[in-house]
């Protein structure tokens, strides 16, 4: 991946000079690989439930379709989103990203997939934006899905606008309904995380990406029980998040108890979508010995049944320097 022009300094800058350049040289060809790609690996980490919260603003229309094949066919359970947003494009940008989530949630009838409302981090998105998803979630009947207060920048932009905080403000604005998925939270104050926890929200905690991103340690999540453990785009290896988790907590001084709980809490995230599962997994030493989802045996013995890896692995390595090449000319 092509290093940025200027080492970035601060947290935006990261988003500005990496991230975001690289969610703008996606296209459809490299979503299909990296999602089946992505979906493949983690299954063969044992991990049976996905919650995307996917962005690629050169490809709105058609990119939840393009995960939700990959997730159906390869057969792992997934959440799928698009984070509305208008930091490239302004209001005609968000109304594109919603307008995706609108139409998967309305037309999509795989079985393991369901669609959720999403939002990108609501300092880039306007009030009118975050009211139109609000008001989307309850024509669809389903919840939010957005990133919050993972850097100061967040909470910083709300008080601009004269909120209290980000999460004040998706309350005020009424785009929070109960079982809503709000991640990070790495500087909610406990009262926010009490007051997330009893809107019924869940708070997902990210350690490898927010110590990657060193954006800090979220200590106040320990005043909720309704916490769960994920990645942010990391491997899909809850094994070694869930080992990051207890390595930063003990650090951090958190609820031991309350951090273990976390990667378990989970389960009920996704069974509130769900419904009851049946998905199996069973583990030796690390290895996947048997994985079944929704009555489909998919891993048996380190071995995904339902793809070809290495042929899945192959195309993403070819498309890969097409993607770093689209990526360097922005």
């Amino acid at each position: 991946m092509p290093a940025p022009g200027r080492a970035p300094q601060r947290f935006v800058q990261i988003l500005e000079r990496i991230w975001w350049r690289l969610d703008r040289a996606i296209d459809e060809r490299a979503l299909r690989a990296s999602a089946r790609l992505y979906v493949a690996e983690a299954l063969l980490h044992g991990t049976s439930v996905l919650v995307d919260h996917h962005e690629s603003p050169s490809f709105i229309a058609g990119s939840l379709d393009v995960l939700a094949d990959a997730c159906q066919e390869l057969g792992i359970r997934a959440l799928l989103c698009y984070g509305a947003t208008e930091r490239n494009g302004g209001r005609a940008e968000a109304r594109r990203g919603l307008e995706e989530c609108r139409r998967f949630i309305s037309a999509n009838s795989r079985p393991l997939v369901r669609g959720l409302v999403g939002l990108h981090a609501s300092f880039t998105v306007s009030d009118e934006t975050v009211r139109e998803a609000g008001e989307m979630c309850g024509d669809l009947e389903t919840v939010l899905h957005v990133h919050l207060a993972e850097d100061m920048a967040d909470v910083e932009d709300a008080r601009r606008r004269d909120w209290p905080g980000p999460l004040e403000r998706l309350v005020e604005l009424r785009a929070l309904p109960r079982g809503s998925v709000l991640a990070h939270g790495v500087h909610l104050s406990r009262e926010q995380v009490r007051t997330a926890e009893a809107l019924g929200c869940w708070i997902v905690q990210n350690p490898r990406s927010n110590r990657g991103n060193g954006v800090g340690y979220p200590v106040a999540l320990a005043a909720s029980a309704r916490v769960a453990l994920g990645t942010d785009g990391y491997p899909s290896d809850m094994t070694e998040e869930r080992k990051v988790l207890l390595d930063e907590a003990n650090e951090h001084g958190d609820d031991m108890e309350a951090a273990r709980g976390r990667a378990e809490a989970g389960r009920e995230l996704a069974a509130e979508r769900f419904g009851s599962m049946d998905d199996v997994c069973e583990m030796d030493a690390g290895t996947v010995r048997l994985l079944t989802i929704a009555g489909r045996l998919v891993v048996r013995d380190a071995r995904l049944l339902t793809g070809d890896i290495e042929t899945i692995r192959a195309a993403a390595a070819s498309e890969a320097p097409r993607l770093w090449q689209r990526m360097d000319t922005l």
